[in-house]
């Protein structure tokens, strides 16, 4: 037991945050606010088939993070097929570096960025020619 099965992204706006990783990484949406009593949308962020696993937005429920304050929670990490591309659709949908993109040697490419919403989560592309 204790493997993750679910996670959940803190936004502002929910509208803005849906369209930062809809038009990103091509999640699709859910409406379970009924179900939650606030504004709750399930992330749907890939094929069923494949690894991986599903989530939601939830709205945030107090301040929002002030910039360069320390992670304090779970930072995701997203799998991506081409890094570069990936950053600049990031970056062209309102999101900032974090940390540049860096090598872990013969495994990936890895680094982070913070959503539209002030979110940390990573993204990393295996490459077993990273250096």
């Amino acid at each position: 037991m204790g493997r993750l099965v679910h996670f959940e992204i803190h936004v502002d706006d929910m509208e803005r945050a849906k369209t930062f990783y809809g038009e990103v990484f091509g999640w699709t949406f859910e409406d379970w606010s009924s179900y939650a009593g606030m504004p709750y949308f399930g992330a749907v962020t890939g094929d069923a088939n494949e690894p991986g696993i599903n989530g939601a937005l939830v709205k945030r429920q107090g301040p929002s993070p002030e910039p360069g304050q320390p992670l304090n929670g779970y930072a995701c990490t997203l799998g991506v097929g081409d890094y570069d591309a990936t950053e600049a659709n990031i970056v062209n949908h309102g999101g900032k570096v974090a940390l540049p993109k860096y090598a872990l040697p013969g495994m990936a490419w890895q680094g982070y960025y913070i959503d539209t919403e002030g979110n940390i989560f990573g993204i990393h592309q295996p490459d077993e020619n990273a250096k």
